[in-house]
């Protein structure tokens, strides 16, 4: 079985507007992906720690500043970066033709403008994704197993899995448990250690 298609949809930069980064997100949801949406202003390297911490297939920003000229060479030069530069990075926006064909010579994908269909940024994504153009056949690439969350729909920090910070928090929050026990069970062997004295100095 085929597995899910990760994409993360990030809001890069001053735009404070994500209605319809969060329409696109709760689509792909829809459409069966899993989507991790990072939140409003987001530096280029917060969007690309997530895609490498949540190990997405495809990233896709949602810029309506004017700044998609920085923002997603930036991202794309950060992708490279860090080891994902085989991952799909796609978006939209308010971008002008001629900035389009600019960005597509940079290596980013296919860009939506206002009026898009989210079926076709699904099918664009899922089409580049049963292609094999991110280095790895869909099929034979080993599926994640890790503790899943439940879906809670689209927003900062909701994915579909645990992530590193939770499990950090948990043992934080354990150590003060191990530490009483440790104490406890140091505190017990205190008498046997006294009873042992106690019975040499008897026999002298």
């Amino acid at each position: 079985m085929q597995r899910k298609i990760r994409v993360l949809v990030g809001k890069p930069g001053l735009d404070g507007h994500d209605r319809g980064a969060k329409v696109v997100a709760a689509a792909l949801r829809d459409a069966g992906m899993e989507v991790i949406y990072t939140g409003l202003h987001q530096t280029p390297e917060q969007v690309v720690e997530a895609a490498v911490q949540e190990d997405v297939d495809v990233v896709a920003l949602s810029i309506l500043s004017g700044a998609h000229m920085t923002l997603f060479p930036e991202v794309r030069a950060l992708m490279k970066k860090h080891g994902i530069g085989d991952r799909l990075l796609t978006g939209g926006g308010i971008i002008p033709t001629e900035d389009i064909q600019t960005l597509s010579g940079m290596g980013v994908g296919r860009l939506f403008g206002p009026g898009s269909s989210t079926q076709d940024i699904a099918a664009y994504i899922r089409e580049w994704f049963e292609s094999g153009q991110n280095g790895d056949s869909p099929a034979t690439k080993p599926a994640k197993t890790p503790a899943s969350l439940p879906s809670r729909g689209v927003g900062p920090q909701r994915g579909d899995r645990a992530r590193p910070a939770a499990k950090k928090a948990a043992a934080r929050r354990a150590a003060p448990k191990r530490a009483a026990a440790k104490k406890k069970a140091a505190a017990s062997r205190k008498p046997a250690r006294a009873t042992k004295r106690t019975a040499r100095a008897g026999r002298r």
